[in-house]
């Protein structure tokens, strides 16, 4: 199983982070131990949302999906798909390592 996530950081809840992992709670686990230099200058973390996908495939392209939609469109706690202004994802280079 494949699970994309969606992270927001608690010591700046205007920042987002997008994610693609087979194991949620540890992949969770190193962005909290800063082991992740996306993520890092933002941590804490927590999950606000995730997907499991037992097709990869789907699961690479909806990570993608996300990371390309602007700002006023992403995911918020308030599970819509709008989001304030001044929101921000922090995108890494490609795919998640697990």
């Amino acid at each position: 199983m494949k699970y994309v996530y969606v992270l927001q950081s608690l010591s700046a809840p205007e920042r987002y982070y997008v994610g693609l992992t087979n194991d949620l709670k540890e992949r969770l686990a190193r962005h909290n131990a800063n082991e992740v230099p996306h993520t890092s200058k933002f941590s804490p973390w927590r999950v606000q949302t995730y997907f499991g996908f037992s097709d990869e495939g789907r699961a690479v392209a909806f990570e993608r999906y996300l990371k390309t939609l602007p700002a006023e469109r992403s995911p918020k706690s308030d599970s819509s798909c709008t989001a304030g202004s001044g929101q921000r994802w922090a995108k890494s280079s490609g795919a998640s390592q697990d």
